[in-house]
């Protein structure tokens, strides 16, 4: 490569978006939520059912986490119920695993929340 093409390619318009930390969390919650639908659907494979289940409480362990983190910068009530739901959807994926709960409940966690970090009002 020459310089002259290094140069020019460094003006070149971003063709990616940056993704900010909310933009980056609603991705992951977007992409587990997904497999947890298709985890849910008639026919699916319990293999399917338990790494969609595996990768939801993954997320919800890394949010209870960073949450618990003196650190943190949201509001303590936030932190509270965030840790709440992570709580929550850990036992709930036990559940759901053994056969005795459905995924539902989880799905719709994760909607809620993503629905938070795009910023839109809950519905009345």
């Amino acid at each position: 490569m020459t310089s002259s093409y290094l140069a020019q390619s460094a003006y070149n318009p971003v063709r990616s978006a940056v993704k900010t930390e909310r933009g980056t969390e609603h991705a992951a919650f977007e992409r587990v939520t997904a497999q947890l639908f298709r985890a849910d659907r008639p026919g699916a494979k319990m293999a399917e059912r338990a790494a969609a289940l595996h990768h939801n409480r993954q997320l919800w362990t890394l949010m209870a986490a960073s949450v618990a983190d003196a650190d943190n910068a949201l509001p303590q009530a936030l932190r509270a119920q965030i840790f709440y739901l992570a709580e929550f959807t850990l036992q709930h994926s036990r559940k759901a695993l053994s056969g005795g709960a459905s995924v539902a409940p989880l799905i719709e966690i994760n909607t809620a929340v993503m629905r938070g970090l795009r910023g839109e009002a809950q519905a009345a």
